[in-house]
This record gives structure tokens, C-alpha cells and sequence, in this order.
């Protein structure tokens, strides 16, 4: 894979270690990973690689020990450094051997969503005024993402946005928890109509004793 960005926002890092922002800055907070694997200044930042090792403490939680966990994070970080390395890293923790080729296996997959989904949104101040847009689309991405959050079935999207494909509304989604609109998010009259509709369905229903 290389590494398909530097470094990650907190929202970023979240989904690509796929865990949830207040995980993310337990991180920091209880310093639990190697502070090279993050920076405070400015704004909280991960290095790429520092996903694995994310996504490894939280998901083994249940099986290894909070030391446990801190002491095999210190050993392999003392034996792997590249993205290359810790596809094949391997730690001896009290007669387990822990092999992070699985989690390195999902934490470049949704590294590889993410960047699809950033190369997918583009930002035109000729496109809605700069809104947040799918490539090739005047469809803003957070309606899409916001929809699907909403309940709205994937048939009923696609109908509504006939130039979308099935994938972007998945990667809207990525992108939406990714990116987190900024201040409080405009009502879409798209939405409200995908919803609205499901309402005056109910609504007919319970008239009629349905």
C-alpha cells in the first residue's frame, strides 16, 4: 500500500483504526502508544501506522490485559517500523504469540476506503458555493450520508441520485465520519423528502388500520 497519508485527524484515524473518537483520544489522553506516534501541536494527528497498533489495543481487550496490551505494543515497536514490517510482526506475550497480520490486514483496507473516499469529494466554488460534492456529481455528500444514517434503503437513494453509483454511497458514509461537517448540518430538502416519504407511508397505514 505505501502510505496513502502521512497523518490522520482524530475523526480520520477513527475509521481507519475503526474504533470511535473517544477511543481515539484515550490514546493520548492515557498515553498509551509511543508519543512519536502522534503530535499535539496545533491539532491531534496520527501517524499512519499508529492505526495498527489502535486498532490492536481495543481489539483485544477481552483477551489480554491492559498491561499486557502495553507491553506487547512496546516490544513490537522495537521490532517494526514500516508499513511493510508490521504486515508480518510477531510478539511472544505470556505463552501467546500475537501476529498483527490480521489487523494490518483491516486497517489498510480501510485505509484504502478513506483515501477512495477523499479522492471521490471534491469542493467548487462554482458547485453549490464550495459545497462538498461527489466527483462528477452536483450530489452534496453529506445528504448521501445522511440519508443512509436516516434508514433510507440503498434502492431508494440510488433512485433519488441517478447518477450515483452503489459504492459512493458507502464511501459518502466513510467520508462523512472522516470529515465531519463543520458547525450545525443544513436540512436537505432531498432528505427530508427520502424520509418524508416513509413518514406518509406509516401515516396512510395507521388511517386505514394497516
Amino acid at each position: 500500500m505505501g502510505t496513502l497519508m502521512e497523518r490522520l485527524t482524530t475523526s480520520e484515524a477513527a475509521v481507519a483504526a475503526g474504533v470511535s473518537i473517544p477511543q481515539i483520544h484515550r490514546i493520548i489522553d492515557e498515553k498509551i502508544l509511543p508519543e512519536d506516534l502522534y503530535s499535539t501541536a496545533q491539532m491531534r494527528t496520527f501517524r499512519t501506522d499508529a492505526c495498527i497498533l489502535i486498532a490492536f489495543y481495543f481489539e483485544t481487550a477481552e483477551s489480554l490485559t491492559a498491561q499486557a496490551r502495553l507491553r506487547t505494543i512496546r516490544d513490537a515497536m522495537a521490532h517494526c517500523s514500516s508499513w511493510e514490517q508490521w504486515k508480518d510482526c510477531t510478539v511472544e506475550e505470556s505463552f501467546m504469540t500475537i501476529r498483527f497480520l490480521e489487523i494490518w490486514k483491516g486497517v489498510e483496507e480501510r485505509l484504502s476506503q478513506l483515501a477512495k473516499a477523499h479522492q471521490m469529494v471534491i469542493e467548487d466554488p462554482e458547485i453549490l458555493s464550495g459545497t462538498p460534492v461527489i466527483k462528477g456529481t452536483r450530489v452534496p455528500v453529506y445528504d448521501i450520508a445522511a440519508a443512509f444514517d436516516a434508514g433510507t434503503p440503498t434502492d431508494k437513494i440510488l433512485k433519488s441520485y441517478p447518477s450515483l453509483k452503489g459504492w459512493q454511497i458507502e464511501l459518502s458514509r466513510i467520508y462523512a465520519k472522516a470529515v465531519p461537517q463543520r458547525g450545525r448540518p443544513k436540512r436537505s430538502s432531498q432528505v427530508d423528502a427520502l424520509k418524508g416519504s416513509k413518514t406518509k407511508k406509516r401515516l396512510r397505514s395507521s388511517l386505514s388500520g394497516g
